[in-house]
C-alpha cells in the first residue's frame, strides 16, 4: 500500500516536472502558487511568534517577519545584490521610497528593510487571510486608495506617529505594480509628507525584473536583483510649492538608477 502512494507521488513529481518544461504557462503558475504558499505558511508561523515575543501590532515585529521572508530567495532561486545600505544609517524618520514591480516586491523589501520602518499599503490587504494577520501585526499604515480623503487623513496621521515614534515610513510612489521595465509617474502623497515633517528622502531601486519574471510572457525563472540605496534628498526648508520639483528631482535619479542597474543602454533611457 506504502509502495503504491510513493509510486503515485513520484508519478506526479514527474508528470509536473514534464508540464514545467514543455509549458511555460504551467511552470509560471505552479511558481507562482509555490511562491504565494510559501507566504501562507511563513506568516502563518510568524504570527504566533509575533504574539508572543511584542504582544501584538508594533512595527518590532518586522524583525521577526522580515527573518522568515529572507528565506524565501533560497526556495525560488532569487539572488540579491545590495549596495548603500549605509545610507540607511541616519538618526530620526525618513520617507522611503522605491518602485514597485511585482508580488514578488516582498523580498526585496525585507532584504534591507531597516530597523523602525513601517510600509504604507493598500486597504484591501488586509483581507488577505494570514498574510493580511502578519501585515497588520507588522505595523502596515493601511490607506484607501479609492478615496482621496481618507487617504489624505491617512497620510497626515502618518506624519504625526512618523514624528511621534520617531519612525522611518517606506512608500511606493507609482502607487500600482509597474513589470515594464520602466517607471509609472510619481504619486506626490509621499513628498507632500516628507515636505509637511522636513524629514529626508531616501530613494531605493531595485533593478528590472523581466529578464527573470514577467507574467505577460508566464516567464519565472531564477534569476538576480541588484538593489541600491541611493543617498538621502534633504527637505529641510522646502515648503508645499517645491514637491513637484522635489517629485520631479526623484523621478529622475531612480529612472536613472533602475536603467543602470537593469543594464540598459542610453538609447532605452532617451525613447523611453
Amino acid at each position: 500500500m506504502e509502495l503504491g502512494w510513493l509510486l503515485w507521488g513520484a508519478g506526479v513529481l514527474l508528470l509536473l516536472h514534464v508540464l514545467m518544461e514543455l509549458s511555460p504557462a504551467v511552470n509560471f503558475a505552479l511558481r507562482i502558487g509555490f511562491y504565494c504558499l510559501l507566504c501562507v505558511v511563513g506568516s502563518a508561523l510568524a504570527a504566533p511568534v509575533c504574539l508572543l515575543v511584542n504582544g501584538g501590532r508594533t512595527v518590532k515585529n518586522m524583525r521577526i517577519i522580515k527573518t522568515v521572508v529572507k528565506t524565501f530567495k533560497y526556495f525560488l532561486g532569487v539572488r540579491f545584490e545590495v549596495k548603500g545600505l549605509e545610507n540607511f544609517e541616519m538618526e530620526g524618520p525618513a520617507i522611503i521610497v522605491s518602485n514597485h514591480q511585482s508580488i514578488l516586491d516582498m523580498m526585496g523589501l525585507m532584504e534591507v528593510l531597516p530597523d523602525d520602518c513601517v510600509q504604507v499599503g493598500k486597504k484591501e490587504l488586509m483581507y488577505a487571510g494570514t498574510v493580511g494577520l502578519i501585515i497588520y501585526l507588522g505595523g502596515v499604515i493601511f490607506i484607501n486608495r479609492k478615496s482621496t480623503t481618507s487617504a489624505k487623513m491617512v497620510m497626515a496621521e502618518v506624519a504625526k506617529t512618523m514624528a511621534a515614534d520617531n519612525v522611518k515610513v517606506w512608500v511606493y510612489p507609482e502607487g500600482t505594480r509597474n513589470c515594464t521595465g520602466d517607471l509609472l509617474p510619481f504619486k506626490k502623497g509621499a513628498f507632500h509628507l516628507a515636505v509637511q515633517a522636513q524629514v529626508p528622502v531616501i530613494p531605493v531601486v531595485y533593478s528590472s525584473f523581466t529578464t527573470f519574471y514577467n507574467p505577460k510572457k508566464n516567464l519565472f525563472t531564477s534569476g538576480k536583483i541588484k538593489v541600491e540605496v541611493l543617498p538621502a534628498i534633504e527637505t529641510k526648508g522646502l515648503t508645499s510649492g517645491d514637491v513637484s520639483d522635489l517629485t520631479d528631482r526623484c523621478f529622475r535619479t531612480m529612472r536613472e538608477t533602475l536603467f543602470r542597474l537593469s543594464g540598459c543602454p542610453s538609447e532605452a533611457k532617451d525613447s523611453s
